[in-house]
């Protein structure tokens, strides 16, 4: 595919800039990496010594080297089994951050009357706690099972389904597209793992963010250095 730097550090392909934020009706968005600046998986094992194992499947899962990521999710998680729901909340205050330009870029999608989707394969307790901090419209990613304050290594099923993979955002994408009463071309995606692709193959606007070869190479915009809120330098409000 024949890519053009747009400016240092973003690349473009298959559309011209700029586009207007007006003509989008929805912005989705991965957590992990994408929003916020962490793996929350990995940082959860690291509180059992698992991480160098766990960032293994992960790594090599976000590469799509690992093609179906349900098992590789179940895999990880079995590993957090004994892992106290404290280390949770640890790994939120100490380590999780949000990436440079989300807020700016959320605060001038809302202003232009965008809704805000965050779709995870990562975990609702961190999801939450994200969706509320940035004023986030929707969400859905996966549970951990807990007994007793302790992770039981399993993910709990829920009304829409298992676990939050590939298919899974892009069928949340297309169906909170559908209760706006957009079409998924007038959705703007930003993803930077493998999982991500299903999704930003439907929008209308793909947005690769600081991502892996296989992604970057796919979406229409790769931002490569910067923040989030470089995508507002091709989609004007």
């Amino acid at each position: 595919m024949n890519t053009i730097p747009y400016a240092p550090g973003l690349v473009i392909q298959r559309f011209t800039p700029p586009l207007r934020l007006a003509d989008f009706r929805l912005i989705a968005f991965d957590m992990d990496s994408t929003l916020i600046n962490i793996e929350c998986i990995d940082e959860i094992a690291d509180a059992v010594g698992k991480k160098a194992e766990v960032a293994a499947i992960t790594e090599a899962t976000m590469r799509g080297e690992i093609k179906d990521f349900k098992e590789s999710l179940r895999q990880r998680v079995a590993l957090l089994q004994g892992v106290p729901v404290a280390a949770l909340q640890q790994v939120y205050d100490e380590r999780l951050r949000i990436n440079p330009g989300a807020e700016q870029l959320i605060a001038a999608c809302k202003a232009a009357g965008l809704k805000v989707l965050l779709v995870s394969g990562g975990f609702t307790f961190f999801a939450e706690r994200v969706r509320q901090r940035l004023g986030i419209d929707f969400a859905r990613s996966n549970l951990l099972e807990e007994a007793g304050g302790i992770l039981t290594g399993r993910v709990v099923p829920q009304s829409w389904g298992d676990i939050c993979d590939g298919a899974e955002k892009r069928r949340t994408l297309l169906e909170v597209a559908s209760l706006l009463g957009a079409s998924p071309r007038q959705a703007i995606a930003v993803g930077d793992g493998s999982n991500d692709l299903p999704m930003m193959a439907e929008a209308g606007l793909s947005v690769a963010y600081h991502a892996k070869p296989r992604v970057r190479t796919q979406a229409m915009l790769a931002i490569d250095s910067g923040g989030l809120d470089r995508v507002l330098e091709v989609v004007h409000a």
